[in-house]
């Protein structure tokens, strides 16, 4: 098979055409490769798929290179703003518990050591 220009752009509405002449007239991936003189079956694939989980506006979004470098997306300002806001209600919960937990055991001690003074 002849290989192609490497690295073809093809536009939204070319795509949109071949994934919609393909499913209206019912053609194989292959034969809707010859058609439209694409060398490669993946990228009609790929353009099916889209095309049926997104909609034909999911054809125009660009998705060239690697995408997520790792690390993590801005938030909004507000809802970075709330949440810092639960985080610190969260700490100051987790103190309070933490210091009413240490005053409950010392306070089972004291009965204890009454107990056992009383006993003796």
């Amino acid at each position: 098979m002849a290989r192609g220009k490497p690295n073809k752009r093809y536009t939204p509405e070319f795509k949109k055409m071949v994934v919609e002449t393909m499913e209206k007239e019912q053609l194989s991936i292959y034969a809707t490769m010859q058609e439209f003189g694409i060398n490669d079956h993946k990228i009609i694939e790929r353009w099916e798929r889209i095309y049926l989980e997104e909609g034909p506006e999911g054809l125009a979004i660009k998705r060239r290179g690697r995408g997520s470098t790792g690390r993590p997306k801005k938030l909004p300002k507000d809802v970075e703003e709330d949440l810092l806001a639960e985080v610190q209600r969260l700490r100051a919960e987790n103190d309070y518990l933490k210091n009413l937990q240490a005053l409950v055991l010392e306070d089972e001690r004291r009965q204890r050591r009454k107990r056992r003074w009383f006993k003796s």
